[in-house]
């Protein structure tokens, strides 16, 4: 008669062990949260910064928000710029990690100290590097497109909405691709060799091992990859913010993140840009559902 292995003993150790980090995070991320909540149902504006109660408007906020076509233009332009950036810097990421995976030791060391020389770059001065470069009269990028028979002396590429987010996503992409690429190469080196091999000694070709043995294997790292990318697309701010003071139209330039600090701090009006910001957050959590949906199916 064959014995039984004893069952563990449950022992609340563990919990009260991570209790304190859970209270700090819930107060640290839930009084914020509840204080955006409670401002989106108040007018609160400049005479309430200098003492005055806050009034009680109820869903007032909410409803100039969805009457507002102006919002609406800026959720849908900060909805495609998010898409756009989060693809492309997923598809450069990814097939950068692929070619490491097969570069030489020396030629691999030196393209990832490059990408952690931009990656670890502070925002501001990688900034000021790109307004150089795209500069009216100064930027290298004119000179270089002039200098190819092309009539650009003079050109402005902050001017027009579709030029500005053209740098933009160049810049936007530039600072992200080196995580990408850093994450998904550390899942790569996790893919057994013996699969791939098992999988060429069958007949397949490189598309095919990478479609059928490669990808799925690191399914799980892509898809946590691609949340955080389109969570960090879609809040974008900085970028944006010092493109506009450079030159760029604000009206036409507006993403949420600037919309929500041009609705506070610089028109204090903290009630409707609370709202704006649970609007936000609300189309966050849209946009990140199928992947959390394809993560569940994944720990499945």
């Amino acid at each position: 008669m064959s014995e039984t292995a004893p069952r563990p003993r449950r022992t609340a150790l563990p919990y009260l062990l991570v209790l304190p980090a859970v209270v700090a995070l819930g107060f640290a991320l839930g009084y914020p949260l509840v204080r955006q909540v409670v401002l989106s149902f108040q007018e609160f504006g400049l005479a309430q910064q200098f003492g005055r109660p806050p009034e009680w408007v109820g869903l007032a906020n909410y409803r100039e928000l969805v009457t507002d076509a102006y919002l609406w233009r800026v959720a849908l332009r900060s909805l495609v710029f998010c898409l756009v950036n989060a693809a492309v810097t997923m598809v450069l990421g990814v097939g950068l990690a692929l070619l490491m995976r097969h570069m030489s030791k020396g030629i691999r060391v030196a393209v990832q100290s490059a990408l952690l020389l931009a990656w670890a770059m502070p925002v501001v001065a990688t900034l000021t590097v790109w307004q150089w470069l795209f500069d009216t009269q100064y930027g290298v990028v004119n000179w270089l497109l002039t200098h190819a028979g092309r009539d650009y002396e003079g050109h402005s590429w902050l001017l027009q909405p579709l030029s500005f987010f053209f740098v933009a996503t160049v810049i936007v992409v530039w600072m992200s691709v080196p995580f990408v690429a850093f994450t998904v190469y550390a899942a790569l080196t996790q893919v057994p060799e013996d699969l791939v091999e098992a999988a060429e000694i069958d007949g397949a070709g490189p598309f095919q091992r990478l479609r059928n043995v490669v990808l799925p294997s690191i399914r799980g790292v892509l898809l946590v990859v691609g949340l955080l990318q389109v969570i960090w697309d879609l809040r974008v701010f900085t970028q944006i913010y010092v493109l506009q003071q450079a030159g760029g139209s604000t009206h036409d330039t507006n993403l949420l993140g600037t919309y929500i600090y041009r609705l506070g701090i610089g028109g204090g009006k903290f009630g409707m840009a609370a709202a704006v910001a649970i609007f936000m957050l609300v189309l966050t959590v849209v946009l990140t559902g199928p992947y959390v949906r394809a993560m569940l199916r994944q720990e499945d």
